[in-house]
Protein backbone atom coordinates (compact mmCIF):
# COMPACT_ATOMS: atom_id res chain seq x y z
CA UNK A 1 0.00 0.00 0.00
CA UNK A 2 1.27 3.18 -0.78
CA UNK A 3 2.38 6.17 1.75
CA UNK A 4 -1.10 8.40 -0.24
CA UNK A 5 -2.88 4.93 0.96
CA UNK A 6 -2.37 4.64 4.15
CA UNK A 7 -2.82 8.10 5.01
CA UNK A 8 -6.45 8.18 3.24
CA UNK A 9 -7.29 5.28 5.47
CA UNK A 10 -6.23 6.98 8.09
CA UNK A 11 -8.15 9.90 6.95
CA UNK A 12 -11.54 7.68 6.97
CA UNK A 13 -11.25 6.07 10.00
CA UNK A 14 -10.81 9.51 11.49
CA UNK A 15 -13.65 11.24 10.05
CA UNK A 16 -15.96 8.16 11.17
CA UNK A 17 -15.01 9.08 14.49
CA UNK A 18 -15.72 13.05 13.69
CA UNK A 19 -19.08 12.17 12.44
CA UNK A 20 -20.20 9.68 14.99
CA UNK A 21 -19.33 12.09 17.79
CA UNK A 22 -22.03 11.74 20.61
CA UNK A 23 -23.02 13.89 23.61
CA UNK A 24 -21.48 12.28 26.67
CA UNK A 25 -24.11 11.74 29.72
CA UNK A 26 -23.63 14.96 30.72
CA UNK A 27 -24.63 16.88 27.01
CA UNK A 28 -21.12 17.36 25.81
CA UNK A 29 -18.73 16.25 23.30
CA UNK A 30 -15.55 14.33 23.98
CA UNK A 31 -13.47 17.53 22.81
CA UNK A 32 -10.41 16.33 23.45
CA UNK A 33 -10.62 13.52 20.82
CA UNK A 34 -12.40 15.32 18.15
CA UNK A 35 -9.84 18.14 18.52
CA UNK A 36 -6.40 15.65 18.33
CA UNK A 37 -7.81 13.68 15.25
CA UNK A 38 -8.75 16.65 13.61
CA UNK A 39 -5.10 18.15 14.01
CA UNK A 40 -3.67 15.04 12.35
CA UNK A 41 -5.83 15.05 9.94
CA UNK A 42 -4.50 18.82 9.19
CA UNK A 43 -1.10 17.45 9.03
CA UNK A 44 -1.64 14.74 6.80
CA UNK A 45 -3.59 17.24 4.10
CA UNK A 46 -0.23 18.80 4.73
CA UNK A 47 2.06 16.27 2.99
CA UNK A 48 0.02 13.99 1.03
CA UNK A 49 -2.18 15.13 -2.12
CA UNK A 50 -5.77 13.27 -1.19
CA UNK A 51 -8.43 12.66 -3.22
CA UNK A 52 -11.71 14.80 -3.74
CA UNK A 53 -13.90 12.61 -2.24
CA UNK A 54 -12.09 12.72 1.04
CA UNK A 55 -10.95 16.58 0.83
CA UNK A 56 -14.82 17.67 0.16
CA UNK A 57 -15.46 15.25 3.56
CA UNK A 58 -12.84 16.49 5.91
CA UNK A 59 -14.28 20.05 4.65
CA UNK A 60 -17.54 19.15 5.56
CA UNK A 61 -16.51 17.61 8.88
CA UNK A 62 -14.44 20.58 9.76
CA UNK A 63 -17.36 22.67 9.51
CA UNK A 64 -19.50 19.80 12.20
CA UNK A 65 -16.98 20.04 14.53
CA UNK A 66 -16.71 23.67 14.42
CA UNK A 67 -20.52 24.04 15.32
CA UNK A 68 -20.04 21.34 18.19
CA UNK A 69 -20.93 23.87 21.32
CA UNK A 70 -17.86 24.58 23.20
CA UNK A 71 -15.30 22.94 20.96
CA UNK A 72 -13.81 25.72 19.89
CA UNK A 73 -14.27 27.90 23.41
CA UNK A 74 -12.67 24.98 25.56
CA UNK A 75 -9.20 25.67 24.19
CA UNK A 76 -8.65 28.85 26.06
CA UNK A 77 -10.52 27.71 29.42
CA UNK A 78 -8.36 27.84 32.59
CA UNK A 79 -8.77 25.21 35.05
CA UNK A 80 -10.52 27.13 37.86
CA UNK A 81 -10.34 27.22 41.16
CA UNK A 82 -13.09 28.62 42.63
CA UNK A 83 -16.87 28.79 42.35
CA UNK A 84 -19.58 31.26 43.12
CA UNK A 85 -23.34 30.71 43.41
CA UNK A 86 -26.00 32.83 42.76
CA UNK A 87 -29.38 32.20 44.13
CA UNK A 88 -32.45 34.29 42.00
CA UNK A 89 -36.03 34.80 43.13
CA UNK A 90 -37.99 33.42 45.89
CA UNK A 91 -34.64 31.30 47.23
CA UNK A 92 -31.64 31.95 48.91
CA UNK A 93 -28.21 30.79 49.14
CA UNK A 94 -29.24 27.59 50.88
CA UNK A 95 -30.64 26.74 47.30
CA UNK A 96 -27.43 25.31 46.73
CA UNK A 97 -26.70 23.32 49.71
CA UNK A 98 -26.82 19.79 47.69
CA UNK A 99 -24.63 20.99 44.62
CA UNK A 100 -21.54 22.65 46.98
CA UNK A 101 -19.97 19.28 48.35
CA UNK A 102 -19.67 17.85 44.64
CA UNK A 103 -17.96 21.21 44.10
CA UNK A 104 -15.53 20.91 47.28
CA UNK A 105 -14.97 17.21 47.08
CA UNK A 106 -13.22 18.25 43.52
CA UNK A 107 -11.31 20.82 45.42
CA UNK A 108 -12.76 23.81 44.44
CA UNK A 109 -13.60 27.08 46.51
CA UNK A 110 -16.78 27.46 47.23
CA UNK A 111 -19.15 30.32 47.90
CA UNK A 112 -22.71 31.47 47.81
CA UNK A 113 -24.02 34.62 47.36
CA UNK A 114 -27.27 35.84 49.87
CA UNK A 115 -28.53 38.72 47.46
CA UNK A 116 -30.79 41.42 49.05
CA UNK A 117 -33.24 41.51 46.08
CA UNK A 118 -33.71 44.91 46.72
CA UNK A 119 -32.36 45.98 43.22
CA UNK A 120 -30.04 44.67 40.80
CA UNK A 121 -27.49 46.98 41.73
CA UNK A 122 -27.77 45.80 44.93
CA UNK A 123 -27.95 42.13 44.02
CA UNK A 124 -24.89 42.77 41.94
CA UNK A 125 -22.87 45.08 44.22
CA UNK A 126 -23.11 42.06 46.75
CA UNK A 127 -21.60 39.17 43.94
CA UNK A 128 -18.80 41.60 43.07
CA UNK A 129 -17.72 41.69 46.90
CA UNK A 130 -17.96 38.11 46.43
CA UNK A 131 -16.05 37.97 43.40
CA UNK A 132 -13.07 40.52 44.59
CA UNK A 133 -12.15 37.90 47.51
CA UNK A 134 -11.55 34.96 45.22
CA UNK A 135 -8.16 33.65 43.77
CA UNK A 136 -7.60 33.27 40.93
CA UNK A 137 -10.13 31.91 38.04
CA UNK A 138 -13.75 31.48 39.06
CA UNK A 139 -16.95 30.06 37.34
CA UNK A 140 -19.90 32.42 38.14
CA UNK A 141 -23.00 30.46 38.34
CA UNK A 142 -26.64 31.56 38.34
CA UNK A 143 -29.58 30.18 38.84
CA UNK A 144 -33.29 31.85 37.52
CA UNK A 145 -33.03 35.42 38.10
CA UNK A 146 -29.85 35.19 38.87
CA UNK A 147 -29.10 34.75 35.13
CA UNK A 148 -29.69 38.67 34.99
CA UNK A 149 -27.36 39.01 37.33
CA UNK A 150 -23.98 37.19 36.71
CA UNK A 151 -24.47 38.71 33.13
CA UNK A 152 -24.05 41.82 34.46
CA UNK A 153 -21.57 40.62 36.99
CA UNK A 154 -19.82 38.07 34.97
CA UNK A 155 -17.65 40.45 32.50
CA UNK A 156 -15.03 40.50 36.10
CA UNK A 157 -11.77 39.27 34.35
CA UNK A 158 -11.60 36.69 37.36
CA UNK A 159 -14.47 34.77 35.79
CA UNK A 160 -13.40 32.04 33.79
CA UNK A 161 -16.91 30.88 32.43
CA UNK A 162 -20.84 31.30 33.38
CA UNK A 163 -23.42 28.49 33.98
CA UNK A 164 -27.00 29.36 33.69
CA UNK A 165 -29.53 27.01 35.84
CA UNK A 166 -32.68 27.29 34.11
CA UNK A 167 -31.96 31.00 34.24
CA UNK A 168 -32.68 34.52 32.61
CA UNK A 169 -30.19 35.67 30.39
CA UNK A 170 -30.86 38.83 29.35
CA UNK A 171 -28.97 41.20 26.49
CA UNK A 172 -27.55 44.46 27.06
CA UNK A 173 -30.42 46.95 27.52
CA UNK A 174 -32.82 44.31 26.94
CA UNK A 175 -36.78 44.51 27.89
CA UNK A 176 -36.53 40.85 28.94
CA UNK A 177 -40.40 41.06 30.16
CA UNK A 178 -41.49 42.20 26.32
CA UNK A 179 -38.99 38.97 25.23
CA UNK A 180 -40.35 36.19 27.63
CA UNK A 181 -44.22 37.57 26.84
CA UNK A 182 -43.11 36.21 23.46
CA UNK A 183 -43.64 32.91 24.64
CA UNK A 184 -45.89 30.66 26.98
CA UNK A 185 -46.75 32.59 30.22
CA UNK A 186 -45.84 30.08 32.92
CA UNK A 187 -48.03 28.75 35.56
CA UNK A 188 -46.08 30.20 38.92
CA UNK A 189 -46.59 34.12 37.91
CA UNK A 190 -50.12 33.89 39.13
CA UNK A 191 -49.39 33.09 42.33
CA UNK A 192 -47.23 35.74 43.06
CA UNK A 193 -48.42 37.99 46.10
CA UNK A 194 -47.23 41.71 46.39
CA UNK A 195 -47.34 44.04 49.49
CA UNK A 196 -45.04 47.14 50.68
CA UNK A 197 -42.76 47.31 47.48
CA UNK A 198 -42.31 43.42 47.46
CA UNK A 199 -43.04 40.33 45.99
CA UNK A 200 -42.95 36.77 46.99
CA UNK A 201 -44.46 33.23 45.63
CA UNK A 202 -47.20 32.06 47.09
CA UNK A 203 -47.22 28.57 49.33
CA UNK A 204 -49.24 26.80 47.08
CA UNK A 205 -47.85 28.15 43.62
CA UNK A 206 -44.15 27.51 45.57
CA UNK A 207 -45.05 24.16 45.81
CA UNK A 208 -46.86 22.96 42.76
CA UNK A 209 -45.14 25.61 40.37
CA UNK A 210 -41.82 26.35 41.68
CA UNK A 211 -40.66 23.17 43.47
CA UNK A 212 -42.95 20.54 41.69
CA UNK A 213 -40.57 17.54 42.16
CA UNK A 214 -39.24 17.90 45.46
CA UNK A 215 -40.71 15.68 48.23
CA UNK A 216 -43.47 18.24 50.13
CA UNK A 217 -41.81 18.59 53.60
CA UNK A 218 -38.48 20.04 51.90
CA UNK A 219 -40.15 22.42 49.31
CA UNK A 220 -42.11 23.99 52.30
CA UNK A 221 -38.83 24.05 54.20
CA UNK A 222 -37.32 25.99 50.78
CA UNK A 223 -40.67 27.97 50.80
CA UNK A 224 -39.84 29.21 54.60
CA UNK A 225 -36.53 30.78 53.57
CA UNK A 226 -37.61 32.55 50.14
CA UNK A 227 -36.63 36.38 49.69
CA UNK A 228 -38.65 39.10 48.87
CA UNK A 229 -37.78 40.64 46.08
CA UNK A 230 -38.34 44.29 45.59
CA UNK A 231 -41.08 45.55 42.64
CA UNK A 232 -38.74 46.95 40.40
CA UNK A 233 -36.38 43.87 40.80
CA UNK A 234 -37.51 42.06 38.04
CA UNK A 235 -37.62 45.03 35.20
CA UNK A 236 -34.35 46.27 35.63
CA UNK A 237 -32.31 46.36 32.33
CA UNK A 238 -28.83 45.06 32.50
CA UNK A 239 -26.60 47.38 31.15
CA UNK A 240 -24.05 44.63 29.51
CA UNK A 241 -24.26 40.75 28.56
CA UNK A 242 -21.25 38.84 29.89
CA UNK A 243 -22.11 35.60 28.21
CA UNK A 244 -21.16 37.52 25.16
CA UNK A 245 -17.60 37.34 25.78
CA UNK A 246 -17.00 34.66 28.37
CA UNK A 247 -17.17 31.02 27.36
CA UNK A 248 -21.49 29.81 28.47
CA UNK A 249 -22.88 26.82 29.74
CA UNK A 250 -26.81 26.22 30.11
CA UNK A 251 -29.04 23.59 32.16
CA UNK A 252 -32.56 24.07 30.82
CA UNK A 253 -35.32 22.07 33.03
CA UNK A 254 -37.61 20.46 30.63
CA UNK A 255 -40.69 20.41 33.46
CA UNK A 256 -40.42 24.17 34.49
CA UNK A 257 -43.26 26.21 35.21
CA UNK A 258 -41.78 29.29 36.44
CA UNK A 259 -39.54 29.96 33.02
CA UNK A 260 -41.00 28.37 30.05
CA UNK A 261 -39.00 25.93 28.72
CA UNK A 262 -38.64 26.98 25.09
CA UNK A 263 -37.65 30.27 26.77
CA UNK A 264 -34.75 28.44 28.27
CA UNK A 265 -34.03 26.58 24.84
CA UNK A 266 -33.58 29.76 23.24
CA UNK A 267 -31.37 32.05 25.14
CA UNK A 268 -29.19 28.95 25.29
CA UNK A 269 -29.08 29.17 21.39
CA UNK A 270 -28.67 32.65 21.07
CA UNK A 271 -25.92 32.41 23.80
CA UNK A 272 -24.30 29.37 21.87
CA UNK A 273 -23.84 27.83 25.09
CA UNK A 274 -23.00 24.28 25.97
CA UNK A 275 -26.63 22.81 27.20
CA UNK A 276 -27.92 20.09 28.73
CA UNK A 277 -31.57 19.46 29.41
CA UNK A 278 -32.94 17.78 32.84
CA UNK A 279 -36.36 16.46 33.17
CA UNK A 280 -36.51 18.86 36.42
CA UNK A 281 -38.78 21.51 38.01
CA UNK A 282 -37.49 25.03 38.22
CA UNK A 283 -35.04 23.99 40.71
CA UNK A 284 -32.88 21.54 39.53
CA UNK A 285 -30.33 22.76 41.57
CA UNK A 286 -32.07 21.06 44.10
CA UNK A 287 -33.87 17.93 43.04
CA UNK A 288 -30.77 17.09 40.64
CA UNK A 289 -27.91 17.96 42.50
CA UNK A 290 -25.41 16.07 40.73
CA UNK A 291 -25.95 16.56 37.39
CA UNK A 292 -25.70 20.59 38.00
CA UNK A 293 -22.50 19.89 39.94
CA UNK A 294 -21.40 17.95 36.64
CA UNK A 295 -22.08 20.77 34.44
CA UNK A 296 -20.34 23.30 36.78
CA UNK A 297 -17.22 21.08 36.93
CA UNK A 298 -16.95 21.01 33.36
CA UNK A 299 -17.04 24.39 32.79
CA UNK A 300 -14.43 24.81 35.58
CA UNK A 301 -12.44 22.37 33.20
CA UNK A 302 -12.75 19.39 36.03
CA UNK A 303 -13.45 15.70 36.04
CA UNK A 304 -16.98 14.92 36.75
CA UNK A 305 -17.69 14.11 40.45
CA UNK A 306 -17.51 10.76 42.13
Amino acid sequence: MSDTARAEAVVEGDLDTIAGAKPNLAGCYRRETIEKRLNRLFKLLEVHMLSRKLFNGLLALITVASAIPGLVEARDIPVAKSVVLVHGLYADGSSWIDVIPYLQRAGLNVTAVQNPLTSLADDVAATRRVLASQDGPTVLVGHSFAGTIISEAGNDPKVSALVYVAARAPDAGEDFGALAATFPKPPASAGVIKKDGFFWLGEEAFLRDFAGDIEPSRARALYAVQGRGADALPGTRTTTAAWRVKPTWYQVSTEDRTIDPQLERFLAKRMNATTIELKSSHVSLVSHPKEIADLILLAAGREKSQ
